[in-house]
């Protein structure tokens, strides 16, 4: 009965912990991706010919904070704007396309930050090719601040929960050490090493670790494979690569835990005195 308790108290402590992980790492790849959404518009000058054009995007995609470019033109740029107005701006003009060839660039995640646009913008701005660089700053501090915000209150409550899971795995370890302490202390006696005491309790563990281990990642993947189901949003956001992380970081965490908090627990009746073991 006690096995079964420790058991199920660790592998509530380590769905917990799973969770933590996934949440984090899902969190930070949301990030990501939003940040790498965000797009700058080069304005190139109109005497650019085409192979220069596509010479220069070339360019632009060799930069460390470039993630990907796409070129319009001015006639696509033109066909857009008539889509969209439902008339043609050059009926206005003489027949003069009033649109200029740009670039649309998605930066690196790293770079999507107030102080590397200004910087990147500054530099783009020098280049003769380009006219202007334009981007929406509100948009990018506004969205600097709430990812940054809602970081910390993931990493305060990853923090708490981390702190928890340790402290009622530490507690559950220690009951079930403590109901066999008439035992450590019997062996002590005998002259038992302390290795040979510490060796059935530390067996025990890692089978309650083990198992526990493979009851949380049971109940996680099906919750995740179920989530996945039913919005492809949440399959573009939990990868592969999460779930292998999450499965990995519970089965060490179980394993890492249940030692360490026996080997500790086991200790600290070994060096327990006579009259004490008794209170």
């Amino acid at each position: 009965m006690q096995w079964f308790t420790s058991c199920v108290s660790t592998t509530l402590v380590l769905v917990l912990l799973g969770l933590v992980v996934l949440c984090g790492y899902s969190a930070n790849k949301l990030s990501k991706d939003v940040k790498e959404n965000f797009t700058v518009t080069l304005l190139l000058d109109d005497d650019l010919g085409v192979d220069e054009t596509r010479a220069f995007q070339a360019r632009l995609d060799a930069k460390p904070y470039t993630r990907s470019t796409t070129l319009i033109t001015a006639e696509e740029a033109l066909k857009e704007e008539t889509e969209r107005m439902g008339t043609n701006p050059t009926d206005f003009l003489g027949g003069k396309n009033p649109y200029t060839a740009s670039i649309e660039m998605n930066v690196v995640a790293d770079y999507a930050c107030t102080d590397s646009l200004i910087w990147i913008q500054k530099e783009l701005r020098e280049l003769w090719q380009v006219n202007d660089v334009v981007y929406q700053q509100d948009i990018v501090e506004n969205l600097n601040h709430t990812l940054q915000r809602t970081t910390l209150i993931l990493a305060i409550l990853a923090v708490l929960l981390i702190i928890i899971s340790v402290v009622l795995v530490n507690n559950t370890v220690r009951l079930s050490v403590y109901a066999r302490r008439h035992i450590i202390h019997t062996m002590r006696l005998v002259g038992a090493s302390w290795a040979f005491i510490q060796r059935p309790f530390l067996r025990r563990s890692l089978g309650i670790g083990l198992t526990a281990a493979l009851l949380a990642t049971a109940f996680l993947l099906a919750s995740v494979h179920w989530a996945r189901q039913q919005d492809a949003f949440i399959q573009n956001l939990v990868t592969n690569e999460t779930i292998a992380i999450m499965v990995g970081t519970v089965f060490i965490s179980a394993l890492l835990l249940s030692v360490v908090c026996t080997w500790f627990s086991v200790n600290h009746f070994l060096n327990m005195k006579e009259n004490e073991m008794y209170r």
